[in-house]
Parts: structure tokens; C-alpha cells; sequence
């Protein structure tokens, strides 16, 4: 549909609140793209499933790695860290890009998607581990980091109303979409099928990126919901309390003021903080298993357990932060991704099985909600016109959690298992202190908005 068809849509109007905040309200997801919006939920979470194994099953190839090609345990950490800090990277310029119509939605997907292949390939045949850090690590990355930029943007400005459930639903994709994988690379890939498996994987992978990117659509800016009033409380109590609890941001915030506020920076510590906790329980959790004496298949089911909780429990999150609040629930994550390290450590020490499981999934959940709990506060504080550059951001602090990973082996090396876990539970502990400092930007203790309806091109 162009910006003339657009226009013409029946009722089509914007609207301003108290605080000069404008709503584009009057024309339905179907008019803008043909069909509902759920699509915009389905189709990222689609996108994000084909770029989990890279990060989330990773751990698990590491065996078959250095058997068949030789490379050293710390070589594949810091591949991962690698890989991580590229996808971290691309947020922002990818983001800035998006906004400013360089990048469509489906050409950034369709990079990942090469991206995501190239990964894999280089894998399965890299001459030399200096190919794979550059085709995994970096390409791979950055495609990754497209792709997700992509995805959790997409969903949040599809539902400005009740963004929670439907990110976290969407940001679980980049989790259990690996737990086939984690069986598959830890109890069947060997020394002689590794290739095969790593093709299969990366053509099948790229191409449920490539495929559901193909269908995405940006919403225009400003958009709201036709059915959704942004001037009062609405009918439908899901976006009536979602919206009580998570007011929107009362203006379009651009990079540099949403920066200005200093907020950014406070989510961009705490989710460093908390993403770098995640990533070495992912990197570590099968080393500890299997220094505790349990059964490799046992360590790959708590691997897989715990990316499935990673994953439900973003969707789970996001749910309850509508019902709840945003910030709410960021303190508890921070606490309950921290107490969960102690509790692997301690269930691994007495060698007890049901615990290990348990504390796994528990770290399991944390580790993944923080994502799209950061994810919709940034909207909600910022604004949706900018959020892929906002979040770009905060998100960027994985640049520095991506060691994780490979200081993760560092200080394993030098203060063992206990040590490491310790640190990383007292480090998500200290996060959730840090959030406590956190509340939206310009929003006074009086809610209220009063409406100023002009039809659209006016003023």
C-alpha cells in the first residue's frame, strides 16, 4: 500500500495527548498490509528460532569441534565470544539504518539468512580456525545480530498497547529453537558426520530465516492500533491494565535524547551485567554437569531443559510485566538469575541429579527473561518510531557480556567452577540493585491525557 492509498483509509486521523505525543489511529493492521497483525508475531518468532542454535547449542558442539578439527577448547569460547560481540554490534548501526528506510525489514533478514549459512559452513569446512572466527564469528554474528534487531522491533511495533507478551513470545524463539540441536550436536554429530550435520543444519536454519523474513512489514510511524483508543482507557482489559502499568513514553524520544536521559545507560549496565551471567551458564552449565559425575545424555537434557524454560519463560515474563509492570518484574529476574548460580554450584557439589535440573531451569528462565524485559522498557520509555536504534543501544552492551564466555574460561581456569558461578550469581544480584534506579523519562505522578483529535496532515 503506498503513502496516497494510505491516506485515503476511512477515518485515518492523528491525534496528540497532554505531552504533545502523536498517535496515527484510524486504520487497521489488514489496511496497511493485508492481513492481521498476529503474522508480525508468528513470522519474527519464526526468524529468531533459525538463529538460536548458533548461540544456545553451541556449548554443545565443542566436543566434535575440537575433535575434528583440532582447535583448542579456548579457541571455540572465544569463537562464541566472537560471534556474540558481532551480533551485539550490528544492533545499532542496523537499527539506525532500518529507521531511516537504507535497510528494509526483509533485506536485513535475507543478510542474516546468508549469514546464518556462511556460519555453518564455515564450521563444517574451515582449513583453519582463523576461517571459522571470521565466517562464525563474525558473519554469522552479524547476521544474527540483524536478524534479532529485526524480529523484536518488528512485534514491538506492532502491539504499542501490550508489547510484553507478544516480545517475550517472540524473544523465546532465540532460545528453544535450539533444543532439537542440542541433542543432535552433543549426542549424534562425531568426528564423522559433523559435516553433513552442520550443512543440513545451516540450509535448513537460513532458510526459516529467509522464509519468514520475506513476509515482513514495518507498520508507518506513529501507528496505533484502529481498535485501540491511545486518548483513554480502552475496552479490552489485557491493554487497559498493560497499559495502566506500562504507561507509553510520553514523546518519540531520538537516539541522542533517549541517551540524554540517562536511562540508557543504567539498561545498558544491567543488561550487561545479566546477559554476561547468561552467557556463561550457557557456555558452562555441560562443564559442571560433567565434572559432577552425571551421564553426558543427562547434561545435554539439562542443557535442552534449560533452553526450553529460557524460552517459555520470555513469553511468561513479557505476560506477567503487562499484568504487573515492567520494572516489577526486571528485579525479580535480576534476583532469580542470581540466586540460580549458587544453586548449580551447590546442587553439583552434593552430586544431587533432581536439584541440578532444577537449578537449571531456574538459571534457564532468568538468563532468557531479562531480554524481552529490556526490549519493551525501552519502548516504553523511548517511544516505538526509534526503538530499533534506542534498543540498539541498551543491546549493545553485549559487546561487553559476550566475554562471558571467554573470560568465563579465564576465570574457570583460576578459580574453578565455584568461584565462577559465585561471581556471576553476586554480579545479577548487584544488576537488579542497579535497576532499582530506573523509571520512565518525563512522566509525572498525573497520568491523565487529554485528547486533541486533527484529522491527518494538519499542523
Amino acid at each position: 500500500m503506498t503513502t496516497t492509498d494510505v491516506t485515503r483509509v476511512a477515518g485515518l486521523r492523528e491525534v496528540t495527548d497532554r505531552n504533545g505525543r502523536v498517535y496515527r489511529v484510524g486504520e487497521s493492521d489488514i489496511d496497511i498490509m493485508g492481513r492481521k497483525r498476529k503474522w508480525m508475531v508468528i513470522l519474527p518468532w519464526v526468524g529468531m528460532m533459525g538463529i538460536s542454535s548458533a548461540e544456545y547449542a553451541f556449548a554443545s558442539a565443542e566436543d566434535t569441534l575440537h575433535e575434528a578439527h583440532q582447535w583448542s577448547s579456548g579457541s571455540i569460547y572465544w569463537m562464541m565470544t566472537a560471534w556474540v560481540f558481532c551480533q551485539a554490534a550490528v544492533a545499532f548501526p542496523a537499527g539506525r539504518l532500518r529507521e531511516r528506510g537504507k535497510l528494509p525489514a526483509r533485506w536485513a533478514m535475507m543478510l542474516g539468512s546468508a549469514g546464518t549459512l556462511l556460519g555453518y559452513l564455515s564450521l563444517a569446512f574451515a582449513p583453519h580456525v582463523v576461517f571459522a572466527f571470521i565466517g562464525f564469528g563474525v558473519f554469522s554474528g552479524m547476521g544474527a545480530g540483524m536478524v534479532y534487531a529485526t524480529c523484536v522491533n518488528m512485534v514491538g511495533k506492532w502491539y504499542p498497547e501490550r508489547r510484553g507478551g507478544k516480545t517475550g513470545f517472540v524473544n523465546g524463539g532465540f532460545a528453544y529453537g535450539s533444543v532439537p540441536f542440542v541433542f543432535i550436536f552433543h549426542g549424534y554429530m562425531d568426528g564423522s558426520n559433523f559435516r553433513w550435520v552442520l550443512v543440513s543444519a545451516g540450509v535448513l536454519l537460513a532458510a526459516m530465516v529467509a522464509v519468514a523474513g520475506f513476509y515482513f512489514r514495518d507498520p508507518p510511524k506513529n501507528w496505533w492500533p484502529a481498535s485501540v483508543d491511545p486518548l483513554n482507557p480502552p475496552d479490552d482489559p489485557r491493554a487497559r491494565r498493560s497499559l495502566a502499568k506500562n504507561p507509553p513514553a510520553v514523546k518519540q524520544y531520538s537516539p541522542m535524547e533517549a541517551w540524554r536521559t540517562g536511562r540508557v545507560a543504567l539498561m545498558w549496565f544491567c543488561l550487561a551485567c545479566t546477559s554476561g551471567v547468561n552467557i556463561f551458564g550457557i557456555a558452562f552449565q555441560v562443564d559442571i554437569g560433567e565434572e559432577a559425575g552425571f551421564a553426558a545424555g543427562i547434561v545435554a537434557a539439562a542443557m535442552s531443559l534449560k533452553a526450553i524454560v529460557n524460552g517459555t519463560g520470555r513469553g511468561v515474563i513479557g505476560w506477567l510485566s503487562d499484568l504487573y509492570g515492567r520494572k516489577q518484574c526486571l528485579l525479580y529476574v535480576c534476583a532469580i538469575l542470581g540466586l540460580a548460580q549458587f544453586g548449580i554450584i551447590w546442587s553439583a557439589e552434593i552430586g544431587n541429579l533432581p536439584l541440578f535440573l532444577f537449578f537449571s531451569a531456574v538459571s534457564g528462565f532468568g538468563g532468557g527473561a531479562i531480554f524481552p524485559m529490556f526490549a519493551a522498557l525501552t519502548a516504553d520509555y523511548f517511544g516505538e518510531n526509534n526503538n530499533a536504534t534506542n534498543y540498539g543501544m541498551v543491546y549493545s552492551s553485549k559487546l561487553v557480556s559476550g566475554l562471558g564466555a571467554g573470560m568465563g574460561s579465564v576465570v574457570v581456569g583460576v578459580w574453578g567452577y565455584n568461584g565462577a558461578f559465585s561471581l556471576a550469581g553476586s554480579i545479577s544480584i548487584f544488576a537488579g540493585f542497579v535497576a532499582l534506579f530506573l523509571h520512565p523519562p518525563g512522566r509525572s505522578k498525573d497520568k491523565r491525557i487529554t485528547p486533541n483529535p486533527r484529522p491527518l496532515g494538519e499542523g
